[in-house]
C-alpha cells in the first residue's frame, strides 16, 4: 500500500527538512493556543450577548423535543441542530410549560422570560454545544490544510478559522448556519480522504453531509457536488483497473453517500419522535412545478418536506433589504458578495485570493481545487439566488473552506527559500487578520473591515444579523442605568428579547404624537437603517449622543 500511495500523483504534505526540527509538542501546543483563544472569545460573547432574533425559536424548539417528543415547532429547519442545543437545554433544566399556546417565537419567549427560568444561564447553556462544534470543526479545518500542505499549512488555516469575526459571532450562538456548514467541510475533508481509502471514509462522508441535511435544507444545494465528489473519490482509488470497473466504483461511492446522509436525515427525525407524528401547526403552501415535484421526489420525512415547501413560500416573499445606505425590496444578486467584502479582514480576503489561485495553478495541489472550491462556489451562488439579503451568516461556508485553501500557500514555492518567502508573507497577512479580529473584542456581530471603518461604521452598509439581531439588549440596560439614570426611555428595539425583563421602562415612540416624545429616544441600528414616516422625522430632529455594541444608538429630544 505504501509504495502504491507513493506512486500518486498530488499534494504531499510538507514535512520539516534537514535542518528544520520542530518539537513534537510544538504544532498540538499552537492548535491549543488557537482554539483557546477563539473558545475564550466566544464564550465571552455568549456571556455579554441578550437572545438574538432567531434563538428563542431554537432553544423553545428544544424544549419541546425534550418534553413533548414532537416535531411541531420549526418545521422550516430540520432536527439535527436543535437537538445540539437541545444538550444545554438539558443541562440547565428548565421549568416547561407544555400547556402554552403560541407559535414558535412565543413558545420561545415564554421559556426564557415566561415561566420562572434564568434567560441568561438558559441561553449560555443552549450556546455552549454550539461553541464545542465550532471548536470541532476548526480541528476539520486544520486536518484538512495539513493533509494538502504540512503542519505550517494546516496552523494557518486553523489561525485563519479560529480569528474569523464571522465565525466566533454565528458560532458563539445557539442558530444553525456555522454547524451546517461544518458538516459539509467535514463531508469534502473525509471524500478527499476516501481517494485512499473508500470504504472507511465514503460512508463517514455521507453521515457528515447527512448531518449538514439535518440541520439546514440550505445544504441540500450541495448534494450534486458532494456526489461529484464521492464518485471521484472512488474512482480515484479503483485507479489501475479496468474503467468499467472504476466506474462502476464511482457509481456505488456516490450511492454510499447519499443512502447514507438520507439515513441520517431519517434517524435524526426519529430521534426526535420515533412514531414520527407530523401535524404542522402552520398551513403548509402548496408549491407547484419543477420545485414541487423536486420535493415530492425526495425520500425524506413528510416533516422535511414540509418544510422546504415552507421555506419555498418564504423565498418568495417581498422582504426588504439595506446596502451601503440603500433600503430596497427584494434582493441583490451582489448582496453577498459585497457584505463579505465589507465584514471579512482586509488579510483573510488577500489569503483566500492567493489561497485560490494557488490550488488552481499549482501542479500538485491542483487534486484539491475540485474539493475546496467547487462547493464553495456552487453554495454561494445558491445563496446569492436568495431572497433574504440579511448578513453574511447565509455564507458563513466561505472562511471555511477559503481558510483551507489559504493554508496551501505554505506549500508553495521551488525550494527552501521560495518556501520561506512565501510563508513569511503569509504569517504577515495572518497577523494583520488577528489583529484586525483581536480588536473588535467583543462585538464581532457588528465587524467590518478596516477599510469600511471596522465595527462602529458597519451600520451604515448593512443591517440585521450583519450588525444588529438583538443581541446589545443587556448591554442597553447596563447603559442607561450607568450613565442615564431615571431619565424618559422611548425605544425602538429590533430583537426577540423582552425590554422590561432587563430593567427597562421604556414606551414606543410610535405610538404617541412626536410632541410628547421627550428624553432619550433609543432604536436598533437596523431600524434607523430602514426608517420611514413618523420613525425617520422623530430620528432627524433628534441628536444622537451614544451607541450600544455598535448596533443600538441613543439619541435626546
Amino acid at each position: 500500500m505504501a509504495s502504491e500511495l507513493d506512486t500518486r500523483p498530488g499534494p504531499p504534505a510538507v514535512r520539516a527538512g534537514p535542518g528544520r526540527h520542530r518539537p513534537r509538542w510544538a504544532v498540538p501546543l499552537l492548535v491549543a493556543l488557537l482554539l483557546g483563544q477563539m473558545a475564550v472569545a466566544m464564550v465571552t460573547t455568549a456571556v455579554r450577548q441578550t437572545p438574538t432574533i432567531d434563538e428563542p425559536v431554537y432553544v423553545g424548539t428544544a424544549a419541546s423535543y425534550l418534553h413533548e417528543h414532537r416535531l411541531r415547532l420549526n418545521p422550516e429547519h430540520p432536527p439535527l441542530g436543535k437537538l445540539v442545543v437541545a444538550v444545554g437545554v438539558a443541562l440547565a433544566d428548565p421549568r416547561y410549560d407544555a400547556s402554552f399556546e403560541g407559535d414558535q417565537g412565543q413558545v420561545g419567549r415564554h421559556l426564557l422570560y415566561g415561566s420562572g427560568n434564568d434567560p441568561w444561564r438558559l441561553m449560555l447553556l443552549a450556546r455552549l454545544p454550539m461553541i464545542v462544534l465550532t471548536l470541532l470543526f476548526g480541528l476539520a479545518v486544520f486536518a484538512f490544510a495539513r493533509e494538502l500542505a504540512g503542519p505550517a499549512g494546516g496552523l494557518t488555516a486553523l489561525a485563519l478559522y479560529s480569528f474569523s469575526p464571522d465565525l466566533i459571532a454565528h458560532g458563539s450562538l445557539a442558530t444553525l448556519d456555522v454547524p451546517a456548514a461544518g458538516f459539509l467541510l467535514t463531508s469534502v475533508w473525509l471524500l478527499w480522504r476516501a481517494r485512499l481509502r473508500p470504504r472507511l471514509w465514503l460512508p463517514l462522508a455521507g453521515a457528515a453531509l447527512g448531518a449538514a441535511l439535518a440541520t439546514r435544507m440550505s445544504a441540500l444545494a450541495a448534494v450534486p457536488v458532494l456526489a461529484g465528489l464521492a464518485a471521484a473519490s472512488a474512482w480515484w482509488a479503483a485507479k489501475g483497473t479496468d474503467r468499467h470497473g472504476a466506474a462502476r466504483r464511482a457509481a456505488v461511492g456516490a450511492g454510499v453517500v447519499l443512502l447514507t446522509a438520507v439515513a441520517v436525515v431519517w434517524v435524526t427525525y426519529l430521534v426526535v419522535d420515533p412514531r414520527l407524528r407530523w401535524a404542522p401547526e402552520q398551513p403548509v403552501p402548496a408549491v407547484r412545478g419543477l420545485r414541487g415535484l423536486a420535493v415530492e421526489a425526495l425520500p425524506l420525512p413528510e416533516a422535511y418536506r414540509d418544510g422546504m415547501r415552507i421555506q419555498f413560500a418564504f423565498e418568495n416573499h417581498p422582504w426588504q433589504g439595506f446596502l451601503f445606505g440603500r433600503v430596497y425590496t427584494g434582493s441583490l444578486w451582489y448582496y453577498l458578495p459585497a457584505a463579505l467584502l465589507v465584514k471579512t479582514p482586509l488579510g483573510m480576503l488577500a489569503l483566500w485570493a492567493a489561497g485560490t489561485v494557488a490550488v488552481l495553478a499549482v501542479r500538485r495541489l491542483r487534486p484539491a481545487a475540485p474539493y475546496l472550491l467547487v462547493p464553495t462556489a456552487v453554495l454561494l451562488a445558491a445563496a446569492m439566488q436568495g431572497a433574504r439579503d440579511f448578513g453574511t451568516r447565509y455564507a458563513v461556508f466561505v472562511p471555511m473552506f477559503l481558510a483551507v485553501a489559504a493554508g496551501c500557500l505554505t506549500a508553495v514555492g521551488h525550494g527552501r527559500r521560495a518556501r520561506a518567502r512565501t510563508g513569511a508573507v503569509t504569517a504577515a497577512l495572518t497577523a494583520f487578520v488577528a489583529v484586525s479580529s483581536l480588536r473588535a473584542f467583543p462585538y464581532y456581530l457588528p465587524y467590518s473591515n478596516e477599510a469600511f471603518g471596522g465595527p462602529a461604521k458597519t451600520h451604515l452598509r448593512l443591517h440585521d444579523a450583519a450588525v444588529d439581531w438583538g443581541q446589545d439588549l443587556g448591554r442597553l440596560a447596563d447603559r442607561l442605568r450607568e450613565r442615564y439614570p431615571g431619565e424618559r426611555v422611548w425605544l425602538v428595539y429590533k430583537g426577540s428579547g423582552v425590554p422590561s425583563f432587563y430593567g427597562i421602562d421604556a414606551a414606543d415612540p410610535r405610538t404617541v404624537p412626536a410632541r410628547r416624545v421627550r428624553g432619550l429616544l433609543v432604536v436598533s441600528d437596523t431600524s434607523v437603517a430602514k426608517a420611514t414616516g413618523p420613525l425617520a422625522e422623530l430620528i432627524d430632529t433628534s441628536r444622537p449622543i451614544d451607541t450600544v455594541g455598535h448596533s443600538i444608538t441613543i439619541f435626546r429630544r
